[in-house]
């Protein structure tokens, strides 16, 4: 079926209830306009998911919405889901509801796809495409449905601009202590973000804190970044220090230098002399001798 629609104008299939289990897709034969595909209420697993997620992976793909309800996916489904979504810059709408295997680990592998806070950059590279992803979370796992709901919000807030989308996911989950609190917890991230900033660039980091939560988070972020303002301090000294060193350094060898060239001048008016008392004595000599030739 996937070849037949390689080059056929359809942009929507529907095969709900229709038994698939799995689905064999390549690189070649993968559909060029397809962009809605409802493949709910079937027996797809993880096999199924690895052919699906040759439909997501490469700058090429075209599928927006993909429905996977009521099947048999698991937390391994996830796992290959989640790695073809990486990278993918099409797909908006993602729904697993229905999917009973899918347990914590999975739930939290979506949350991390959407919003990675190991480090800025990973949330930065997260996937910032993806604005519905539809699942059944139990009431004991609402925290992790509340930040899926935000980081889809978020992207969809910047549908047009993933650099926008990253650098709002760092403001309010990586510089906001209750929301990165949570997500750490989730993530099993056990290190301060602020380990990782650059300490030239706390100033600027600090104020994009109080611009965007106020004082309170200002005063856990000081307490936080404390060590690397210090360092600022510390390297502010050092550089006045270092800088004090060459203006002497400078300085010394502007003296020695000054004193070289008095020297020099010294000995050039030592030379002018010699050169004048010799030119006098030639034209005594030659005074004398005009005189006995008269004589």
């Amino acid at each position: 079926l996937m070849r037949a629609l390689r080059d056929s104008p359809i942009e929507t299939l529907s095969c709900d209830r229709c038994g698939i289990d799995t689905i064999e897709i390549d690189f070649v034969s993968s559909p060029k306009s397809l962009k809605s595909l409802h493949l709910g209420d079937n027996c797809i697993n993880a096999d199924g998911c690895r052919g699906l997620a040759k439909l997501l992976q490469g700058g090429d793909s075209t599928l927006k919405y993909l429905h996977l309800d009521d099947n048999k996916i698991d937390d391994e489904g996830v796992e290959i889901l989640v790695d073809a979504l990486q990278n993918n810059k099409s797909l908006k709408e993602l729904r697993l509801s229905g999917n009973d295997g899918i347990s914590n680990q999975g739930q939290i592998l979506l949350l991390k796809l959407l919003n990675d806070i190991s480090s800025i950059k990973a949330t930065l590279l997260s996937n910032h495409t993806l604005e519905c992803l539809s699942l059944e979370i139990l009431d004991e796992d609402e925290e992790i449905k509340t930040h899926i709901y935000m980081a889809t919000e978020i992207n969809s807030e910047h549908e047009s601009n993933p650099d926008a989308t990253g650098r709002k996911k760092v403001i309010c989950t990586q510089m906001c202590s209750v929301k990165r609190t949570e997500l750490a917890a989730l993530q099993e991230i056990d290190h301060s973000v602020y380990s990782e900033i650059d300490p030239l660039h706390l100033p600027e980091v600090l104020s994009l804190v109080d611009q965007h939560h106020g004082l309170g988070e200002l005063y856990v972020a000081l307490k936080s970044s404390i060590a690397g303002v210090i360092s600022i301090v510390n390297l502010k000294k050092c550089m006045l220090q270092e800088k004090e060193y060459h203006a002497a350094k400078a300085a010394k060898h502007a003296a020695i230098a000054a004193e070289h060239r008095a020297k020099a001048e010294e000995i050039d008016a030592k030379l002018t002399a010699i050169d004048q008392a010799a030119e006098a004595n030639q034209d005594g000599g030659y005074s004398q001798s005009n005189k006995r030739r008269r004589t």
